[in-house]
Parts: structure tokens; sequence; C-alpha cells
């Protein structure tokens, strides 16, 4: 409330004069309560100037929502984690104890149920005593306490200056007043006693008797004994000076005088008196943690949560209001989160890739991470995202808040290479392109000059030259004796680098980051399209996120359609609002058959080599990075698309030698660190959503483990890149195998 010059206010006028005298509430009460001083004590036009200003003040109690916690739920409507400002559990009135009832009005207000929103006896005697001893004593009823409240909380919502005891101006207190008598007038006792008790401070953050029988006891306010109510009704006075954990004896002490006010005024016996101050005051507390640390599972799904809401213009204009709305709204998240898929994920991840702290030969330190999330093909609905870390800000061995499966703006880090699991987006385009995978490429050509012409629409000139540091690009094989012409199905079957590149040389870059677009795989550390400029992303070298690649997998478990990743699928709060969510978002982004002919040689990858035992299809593709850092297999079955990822994600030191949940690996690939751990999560899961056979290819049959050739394929000549001509590149890019 601005100040403002009013003769009421002016200590130059006879009212003003009395009002220094005697003191401000004292009289501010007793013209509020209607007992306006005697007219013999003023002149008739002064007093006319307070009554007038008594008449401007507003007389009706404009209440803002209570500040409520959040809960972000599971599919199901578990609460996965609370968000909260101040803890409250708003409660009706029969859901309060009597006891509780009788403690708070005996020690606050014994008169509650006689005045009418002012007590004048209780304003007369403060009056009394704080004009004749030391000590100070307020008159506030529980109206008036719960008005009081009733402001502070809508001028925090509103951002307005927050009024406190010991800072109210006159001004304050006769609003406060007024308005107490208007709300006497409006609401009954009992709504304005159960307003009262679920707005009121009891400790720290706890707001409300519910909240505060909780913490304090584990136990609801239905069910609070009268020492207990005694007790918290004597902290409304000093919430953090009657805390019984942090000062027992003075919390004894004023539970004791509270008890001593209920015998007075008849609501315990003498036997009850005397039990109630024997019992034992509590010396732990049941605190509710506020946000996604106090999950038991799912702690870095509920990050990307909150990143949601944080980011999402549908829930405040921007981060403060949208922050403020999620720890005071009362919000109901209802997420996509399967809370079985997603404890049994964050068990593999932590059983079969354990956290752990590497060194190399030089001396250098990694740390080992893994994760698993599962994306629902034809929904984009995220499952599962679990990683075998501890989300917690302390310093601590494994505690990290770096959210290892998702892009950095939603908590992430700048990615991982994506290694051989970029590859059948390559071959996605060569189908689409026109060719077969049962085509024959020159796999032999592994020397790329520097300035080698690829194709490239999308770049001026319609070309892309090769711009590397030294002599060109060599392109390497994992496996020996692979330079040689094969299928296409066969060189994506056992990931011959060669035979990618040559296809990605014979096609159109533009076309296959085309196809990357499509199926929503950018660079997860700065959100862009992969840049078709660096002919090397085709092999994996651009640094991607697993959920990124999840929901780029799931286009091809569902037969090309691509659906955004989501993760909430509901938002309501305490009055009934409906919150705009991103909806189910899906595209047909490829064709089925063409798709179709590319999952034959995913689904042979992912049955022969990963999940030989599994009773259902699967598909996906392995995938390691040029360090041996980074191992992946990301795989599906029609219901479940799954991401698993392991590697060093702090500095790119090799997987090699390494010992990794018991077992030391000399070979480091997708297949044998991050693929059997996919198997080992999907084997368990997969059987509670769809696991129907993918669509069937209806061209030619084939094996694309087999060399032999096949019906209908032909071989794709390639021009093996000679001396190129020279180009002045305005950078230099760098090029990986």
């Amino acid at each position: 409330m601005a100040n403002r010059k009013s003769p009421f206010f002016d200590t130059a006028t006879t009212l003003g004069k009395i009002v220094a005298f005697l003191g401000v509430s004292a009289l501010c009460g007793v013209l509020a309560a209607g007992l306006l001083l005697p007219m013999a004590a003023v002149g008739g036009a002064t007093a006319t100037a307070g009554g007038d200003m008594l008449d401007q003040l507003p007389a009706e109690l404009k209440e803002e929502p209570l500040s409520v916690p959040s809960r972000v739920l599971d599919q199901d409507g578990k609460i996965l984690a609370t968000f909260y400002a101040e803890n409250r559990v708003p409660v009706t009135l029969d859901e309060i104890s009597q006891n509780m009832q009788d403690a708070i009005i005996s020690i606050e207000d014994e008169r509650f149920y006689e005045h009418s929103g002012v007590d004048a006896r209780g304003l007369t005697r403060a009056l009394v005593n704080n004009a004749t001893s030391d000590s100070t004593q307020g008159a506030s009823t529980i109206t008036q306490q719960y008005v009081n409240n009733v402001l502070i909380n809508a001028q925090y919502l509103n951002n307005e200056r927050t009024t406190i005891s010991g800072t109210k101006s006159v001004a304050d207190k006769l609003r406060e007043m007024k308005l107490s008598v208007a709300v006497e007038k409006e609401m009954t006792k009992d709504e304005i006693l159960e307003g009262y008790l679920n707005i009121v401070l009891f400790s720290g953050r706890v707001y409300g008797v519910e909240a505060a029988s909780r913490y304090f006891f584990n136990k609801t306010a239905a069910d609070l004994n009268i020492p207990e109510s005694a007790l918290l009704a004597g902290m409304v006075q000093s919430p953090n000076g009657y805390n019984p954990v942090n000062n027992p004896e003075g919390a004894t002490d004023r539970r004791n005088t509270v008890l001593a006010a209920m015998l007075g005024n008849e609501v315990i016996t003498q036997q009850e008196f005397d039990e109630a101050v024997e019992a034992p005051i509590p010396q732990e507390v049941n605190p509710l943690e506020s946000g996604c640390i106090s999950a038991d599972y799912g702690n870095y799904f509920c990050d990307y949560v909150q990143r949601t809401v944080q980011t999402s213009e549908a829930f405040g204009p921007d981060l403060e209001s949208r922050q403020r709305l999620l720890d005071r709204g009362g919000l109901q998240i209802t997420t996509t989160l399967d809370s079985t898929l997603q404890q049994e994920a964050e068990r593999e991840a932590q059983e079969n890739a354990p956290y752990t702290v590497f060194e190399s030969d030089s001396g250098t330190e990694g740390e080992l991470g893994a994760s698993l999330v599962t994306v629902e093909p034809g929904t984009g609905n995220v499952k599962a995202m679990a990683q075998n870390t501890n989300y917690d800000v302390r310093e601590g061995e494994g505690n990290t808040t770096l959210n290892f499966n998702v892009d950095k703006p939603m908590g992430g880090g700048n990615g991982f290479q994506a290694g051989s699991t970029m590859k059948p987006f390559t071959f996605l385009s060569w189908i689409e392109a026109g060719n077969s995978m049962t085509d024959t490429l020159d796999a032999r050509i592994n020397e790329y000059p520097t300035y080698t012409q690829f194709q490239g629409s999308c770049a001026q000139g319609g070309t892309i030259p090769l711009r590397v540091e030294g002599d060109g690009w060599t392109v390497r094989n994992a496996i020996a004796d692979m330079n040689k012409p094969m299928r296409a199905d066969y060189g994506l079957y056992w990931s011959i680098n060669t035979a990618t590149v040559a296809a990605a040389y014979a096609q159109d870059l533009c076309a296959i980051t085309d196809v990357l677009d499509r199926v929503g795989i950018q660079n997860a550390g700065t959100g862009e399209e992969i840049n078709p400029l660096n002919p090397s992303f085709v092999l994996g070298s651009e640094e991607v996120s697993p959920l990124m690649m999840a929901a780029a997998y799931a286009t091809l478990a569902d037969d090309g359609n691509y659906c955004e990743p989501r993760v909430i699928s509901e938002v309501t709060d305490t009055r009934g609002n409906s919150y705009q969510v991103p909806p189910v978002n899906c595209q047909k982004v490829a064709d089925t058959q063409q798709v179709a002919e590319l999952n034959n040689t995913l689904k042979a990858i992912a049955s022969e080599r990963i999940a030989q035992d599994m009773p259902f299809q699967v598909a996906g593709k392995t995938g390691t990075n040029n360090w041996s850092s980074s191992t992946w297999f990301i795989g599906s079955t029609t219901g479940l698309t799954t991401a698993s990822w392991v590697g060093n994600f702090r500095n790119q030191i090799s997987l090699e030698g390494q010992q990794i949940g018991g077992v030391t690996y000399d070979d480091v690939w997708g297949s044998i660190i991050a693929g059997p751990m996919w198997a080992n999560y999907m084997s368990s899961v997969a059987g509670n959503y769809a696991t129907d056979e993918f669509t069937e290819y209806d061209g030619p049959d084939s094996d694309p483990r087999t060399e032999g050739s096949r019906e209908g394929g032909e071989t794709i000549t390639v021009n093996r890149p000679g001396p190129q001509p020279y180009y002045d590149p305005d950078t230099v890019v760098s090029t990986e195998d």
C-alpha cells in the first residue's frame, strides 16, 4: 500500500497526536471494531475524516489461491516428485481433530465464536498491558490473522510489497481490521477456522496443520491428540522459536502454556492436562523433500519434466513465473512415465555398467556413464529415462545432475558421437534415391583425397568439397579384409565404413541430412541440424543424445512415422484449470515399404548379434565411436524403442582394458557392452507392450549376413576419387572415421 497524505495520518491533527500517544495498533483496533473514540476526545470534523477514511478502505477480501505443492505423477497416477515453496496439504475442518481446533482457539483467540472479527476486550487488555509493562501483547483475532495471511499470500503471488507484522502502517492495520469484520459477514466461523488452519505457518516451509502434522508426527491432522495439538498450536506464535527439534525446552514450555489455556477454557480435564504435560516432545521429523532430488526413482526423467515446464509458454510468460507456478500452483502433472519400466531400466543400468572412475595411461581420468531411454513408437511417449549415476548436486562418487539422455538445453551435455548408429539413415536415403539394399557397392575405396567432390544439392554449385587437413580422408574398417565389393545390406549388417561412405558418395549428402532432419536427429550440444559439409557425419562423427536417437529409431519401428518425444500428457491445478501440453505429434516422414526394406537388415542385426533368445521380432543397430569410449545399441520391438548407451562422459578415454560390471573388456563394441544391457532390459519389459511382427518387405527375400548375390540386385558403379582440383576453403573441417 503506497504512502499517502491524509489528515487522518497527520500527527499535527488532534487525532494524529492521540494515535502517536496511545500507539497505532491499539487505537486502530478500536476504530476497526466500530468502537470509535468518544466524540468528546476529538473534534467532529476530525472524526468525520476518520470515518471517511474507513469508508474508503476496501471491504472485500480478494483471495488468491493458496500456495499448494505441485506433484509429478507417472502414467498411472503414482507420485514421482513434489515441488513446493510452501509445503501445504489443504484439508476440510472435519479432517482436523477437535483437539487441534480447541488448542488453537484457546491460545490464539478464546472468544473466537463470540466476536465479529475484532475483539474489543482483547484490544483493551493489550492496550493496558502494553502501556503499563515492558512486554508487548498482541490482540489479533484468528480472523485477523487469517486475513493477514491471505493478504501476504496475494501480495507474493502478485509480486507486490509484502507487509509483515512489525512493518505495518496505520492504513495496513485498518485495512486488515475492516476486512476482518467484512469476512465475518461473508464466511461462517468454521470456514474461517478451516481457512486459518490451512494457511498459517508452522515451521520453515511447512504451512497448514495437515502438512505440520505429517512433518512432526507422521500422521494426519484428524488423528492429532491433545499434547500434539497443543504443541502445534503453540508454534504459531513463533514457528522457528518453538520448533521442538531446534528448541525442545522452549517448545515444551509453550506447549504447556497452551495446555493451561485449554484447561482454563474447560476443553480438557485436569487429568488430560496432567497426562499431556508429561508427553514427550518429538525429536525427529518427516520432511517432504521438494524437487526431483526427492523422487525415489526417475530423478532424471523428473528433471526433464521440470525443464519442459520451465521452457513452455503454457505455464507463464517467463522462467520466473513458470517456476513460481510449479512451486505454488498445485499442479498435477501426469507424465508418460511407466514406473515398471523406469525402475527396471535403473536397475539394469546400475548393475550392467556401475559408475566407475577410469584412468588412462597418461593419468587422465574418465567416468563411466550408462543410460537407457525408452520411447513408444506411434506416440513419442517417453516411458523410461535412466542412468547409472545419482541425481545429486552435492560432490560425491557418482553424483551428478547431468542428464546423459537428453540434449544440452534440457539438462544434458554436448551429447556423444553416434558412431555406426547413424548408418541406417544413410541407407534409408540410399533406398529413397531409387537404389536397393541388394545393390552392390564398391567398398574397396578407402581413400578420398582432399577436395573430393561429394554431391550436395543444398550447397553452392551443387557439390561439397571434402575439406580436411593433410592428404585426405582415409576410411578404415574395424573388420579385416572388408575392402571389397559387397551388397548394401551386407555392408550395413557388418557395419563396414567403406560401404557406408561409398553409398554416401554415390548419392546426395543433402538428401541424407534431410532424412536425419525428418527423424529429429540434430547436434545435441548446439541444437543445429547436421551439417552436410563434413561428410564424416555418415559414420556418426556428430554428437547426439540417446533420447533423440530413440525417437529416430522409433520412426523405423512404426513404418516411417516420426513422433516428437513427449513426457507430459496432462496438467491440471487445484482450481480445475487445464494447461495446454504438447499433444501426440506424429508425421509420416518415410515410405512404409522403404522402411521395411531397411528393417530387414536391422532385424538381422538385432536378432542374430544382440538378442538371439528374444521370443519376438526386434530390430536395431550397434555403434562405437572413434576412440572406443562410447558404445551404443538402439533397438525396437513394435511397441518399444530403447537406446542403450555406455561410455566415458568425461574425457575421451577408451573402454578397452577397463573393468565394467566385473568384466574386463579387451575389445569394445556396442554388441558386447551396450547391447547386452539393452537385451537384459528389453527381455524384462518389452512384453508389457505390443510385440507384433514388423511390416514385411514385399521385395526379394534376402539374408544380409551372407555375401551371396541376390535376385534383383545390381552393382552400383562408384567412380574412384582421383586427384581433385584445388579449392581455397574458408575453413578446414576435421573429418573423423
